[in-house]
């Protein structure tokens, strides 16, 4: 008669631990959120003496896969996301805003029209990016990062009639060039190909800024 009672005791611990260890396997691992590419700053004043150009940025246009706060590696013709690590916005929204921050530090050349700004802006940019990813070269190797995408600059028929840039209704409504950058990672832990993703956002943007500029002078 003393042993049952025991007995159900015995169970209910050993039913309790089981729980117990349910509970810590189902336990989500921990993720480290980071973010990437230029900070962006308060707008500068126009001042007395404006830009002498005006654009407006489309939204960035961003494949799927890579568009959310994943983080994607590529192997081949295998994908896989980077565990333990996101992005602390979608990857789509982080590079939207260093693309403006390349631009507001040209801020003396180029004025980015808001996008609820009122006014049709002479020049109008759409960029679209087509990788943003992780390559390694066999698993385990130190991976490149790969950014590539596509600029296309387009004239108002209000610029086109009042400029003679580059940028005319006989060479067409619009210019375009595709811009990658492979920047290599230090090693192959989470820290170095964030690094890696910064660097490469940043030398980008900066270049499609830059091509902003001089294609529409």
């Amino acid at each position: 008669m003393i042993l049952r009672p025991v007995l159900r005791m015995a169970v209910a611990a050993a039913a309790m631990a089981a729980l117990s260890g349910c509970a810590l396997l189902s336990s989500p691992d921990p993720v480290q959120n980071y973010r990437f590419g230029l900070p962006v700053e308060a707008p500068s004043a126009v001042g007395d003496t404006p830009a002498p150009l005006t654009v407006s940025i489309r939204r960035i246009e961003f494949p799927q896969a890579t568009g959310d706060d994943r983080i994607l590696g590529v192997t081949g013709l295998e994908t896989a996301y980077i565990g333990g690590a996101r992005w602390v916005s979608p990857a789509s929204t982080l590079f939207d805003d260093s693309l403006k921050a390349a631009f507001a530090n040209r801020a003396d050349r180029i004025r980015v029209l808001g996008r609820r700004e009122a006014g049709t802006p002479p020049l109008v940019l759409q960029v679209t990016v087509t990788t943003f990813e992780a390559r390694y070269a066999a698993p385990g190797a130190v991976p490149d990062v790969v950014v590539t995408a596509r600029a296309q600059l387009r004239s108002t028929p209000e610029r086109r009639a009042a400029s003679s840039g580059t940028i005319r209704p006989e060479e067409g409504r619009s210019v375009e060039r595709v811009f990658t950058v492979t920047q290599p990672a230090g090693d192959n832990r989470v820290s170095a190909i964030v690094a890696a993703f910064d660097t490469a956002t940043r030398d980008i943007n900066t270049q499609i800024a830059d091509w902003t500029i001089s294609s529409a002078n």
